[in-house]
């Protein structure tokens, strides 16, 4: 996939679900860990230096895997890269739960995935389609029998990484 370096930029400098200093590491060997400031804003996961206003890098939350290391650390891994893992430290195991789960949540496929089992349920309730005022009913993207089981972790379509900088 391909992005728009200056709308990256402008993404990165948006309001941000969660940010933090965290420890990363990135998926090079002899990669070390480093402070960076981490944000989380929509479906990206920005990193910056401390001390800089531009991102050095972005992942795309989606086609990845979120694993808790150790108490205070994750990874996330892409499924079609999985030897390629990025690590984040955190200052707590409370903190270090909050960025897993918020990861998780950020991607299309579980916001999608949401979206159809409330529509089902609101249909099943009152026998309407909360989609049909928006003429949305029909599209294939909202059907039920398109609900793949996501894997633990992030889950979706397109793996892309833009990088500007080693981490």
């Amino acid at each position: 996939m391909r992005f728009n370096e200056k709308e990256l930029v402008f993404l990165s400098r948006q309001p941000s679900e969660m940010a933090a200093e965290l420890g990363m590491r990135g998926p090079k060997k002899g990669d070390v860990v480093k402070k960076r400031l981490v944000k989380l804003i929509v479906n990206f996961l920005f990193y910056f230096r401390t001390d800089e206003e531009e991102p050095l890098g972005a992942l795309l939350l989606e086609q990845c895997r979120v694993v808790r290391e150790d108490s205070q650390s994750f990874s996330i891994a892409f499924l079609d890269e999985a030897e390629r893992k990025y690590l984040f430290e955190c200052d707590s195991g409370e903190q270090c739960g909050q960025w897993i789960d918020s990861i998780i949540k950020a991607s299309y496929e579980y916001m999608r995935k949401n979206l159809i089992f409330y529509r089902t349920e609101i249909h099943r309730l009152t026998g309407q389609d909360p989609l049909e005022q928006y003429g949305l009913s029909d599209e294939t993207r909202f059907q039920v029998s398109w609900i793949r089981t996501m894997n633990a972790g992030c889950s979706g379509k397109s793996t892309s990484r833009m990088r500007t900088q080693a981490p």
